[in-house]
């Protein structure tokens, strides 16, 4: 098997498949091909059981700054509106609450300041601070057996996106693959990738292919074909693994706690399943793995290729995870996986969502989590936040920690962008009928919701003298 394509994409994943669906929908290219080394799409990080399924807007992840929050709402809002538009039988995703709890008055506080002086209630028009009553109508598990005295407050929205991201890549490779001008191969393992005069050979077990242009789009192991290639050589992986613990029927929706300060990973949070609401997940948890894909022995492998075994990669490690936050975190995650041990351990969590939970109502979920690939900055020895993107001579890496499943839309129009700079303008982007195929079907308030928005404001919890 071989090819000479226009454009070549690596990874089957949501963010390839992404890329795909938008370069084989909204430009002229003449060929493209999308290879996955899994024999099927969406098999590792976008398979429904290993990621949190959230959509994330920047409305409830308080560990968002306003500015990053404005630049996630857009790349949320094209994936939303390609839901409501291709998927309305809600095969794919499903739409409820969800809401960021706060419990007492530091919690409570630093809420209402969020909403109210930080622009967070201005950013989000749908976004509502409500008091325990109101949280008890739309999630009475959250407030039954809880202390009434304790102050509560929640910011609440009805744009809670539950979303299979692997059924979501399928959905845009078959849109893609529509066109006569695209080729998908699964089964198919890059081995190496070779620069030449007009572009790259892509050496992989089924034959090679030849490509003006490329985009790597396969999560961790983007960074070791980029470091193969010479690039990003200042960078290395911290590759963390999410776990879930699972529950029966707790919660309508999500409800996500406040971000810890200082870390990087999400606090723990409740999701209704997406395909079965009856099912709350609780979770991720974050613990540190030597491997690139989470389960797989073979890639420890990978994951000392890129690591490099140098000075610096162990310098970063050290700086990192010295830090009298994150030292003790890592460790208190490593024993959620222990039998028995970890479901204790973990309770207390479960229970600041569920205050009447115990310990016989959850169970870890056995096969469920995938591998983030934490960026580490070898110059600085610190962590990057957010995805990473290394460009090259007519070629992208994306490496795309959370939320770059929420926002691989926009990643694609950004990439799709850049693709055509590398194939020197000879082909046109429609980035209007992108818009109208997706996030123009993404609801919003009216006119009148938004006049009576404008009135709204923060409601006293009540409590209980």
């Amino acid at each position: 098997m071989s090819g000479k394509y226009d454009l070549v994409i690596v990874g089957g994943g949501i963010s390839g498949a992404s890329l795909l669906y938008t370069t084989a929908k909204f430009t002229d290219i003449e060929s493209i091909a999308l290879i996955e080394k899994e024999s099927e799409l969406a098999a590792i990080n976008s398979d429904v059981t290993n990621n949190s399924q959230t959509l994330h807007f920047g409305d409830i992840e308080t560990n968002y700054t306003l500015e990053k929050a404005e630049d996630v709402k857009e790349g949320a809002e094209l994936l939303a509106g390609y839901l409501e538009n291709h998927d309305p039988d809600r095969e794919m995703h499903s739409k409820r609450s969800k809401m960021v709890l706060g419990v007492g008055d530091e919690e409570v506080e630093q809420l209402e300041q969020r909403y109210e002086e930080e622009g967070f209630g201005d950013l989000f028009p749908k976004l509502r601070a409500i008091d325990g009553d109101e949280i008890a109508e739309i999630e009475p598990k959250v407030v039954e057996g809880r202390d009434p005295s304790t102050e509560m407050l929640a910011l609440q929205t009805p744009d809670g996106y539950v979303v299979d991201y692997g059924e979501t890549t399928k959905s845009f490779v078959e849109r893609a693959e529509e066109e006569a001008n695209v080729d998908v191969y699964t089964g198919t393992e890059v081995e190496d990738i070779t620069e030449t005069l007009d572009g790259y050979t892509i050496g992989t077990t089924n034959g090679r292919f030849d490509c003006e242009s490329a985009v790597v789009a396969a999560g961790s192991h983007s960074l070791q074909i980029a470091k193969d290639l010479g690039y990003g050589q200042d960078k290395v992986l911290l590759p963390i693994a999410g776990s879930f613990f699972l529950a029966d029927d707790f919660l309508n929706g999500k409800v996500y706690t406040l971000q810890m300060k200082k870390l990087p990973f999400a606090a723990v949070h409740g999701d209704a399943d997406v395909h079965d609401d009856s099912i709350t997940r609780f979770g991720p948890t974050a613990k540190l793995v030597p491997t690139l894909e989470r389960g797989r022995i073979s890639t420890v492998k990978d994951f000392l290729d890129v690591f490099g075994l140098n000075a610096a990669a162990f310098l970063s490690y050290a700086n990192i995870l010295s830090d009298r936050i994150l030292l003790p975190y890592v460790l208190r995650n490593l024993v959620y996986d222990l039998p028995e041990v970890g479901r204790r351990q973990f309770l207390p969590h479960v229970q600041k969502v569920v205050p009447s939970a115990e310990l016989e109502d959850i169970e870890r979920a056995k096969g469920y989590g995938g591998v983030r690939p934490q960026i580490v900055d070898t110059k600085n020895k610190s962590l990057d936040m957010g995805e990473a993107k290394i460009v090259g001579d007519d070629i992208i890496f994306n490496i795309t920690p959370s939320p770059g499943a929420s926002t691989c839309l926009k990643n694609a129009l950004q990439d799709t962008e850049r693709v055509l700079e590398f194939l020197d303008g000879e082909y046109e982007f429609d980035e209007a009928a992108l818009r109208e195929d997706t996030i123009e079907n993404f609801p919003r308030i009216d006119d009148d919701d938004a006049a009576d928005e404008e009135t709204r404001t923060v409601t006293s919890p009540a409590t209980d003298d």
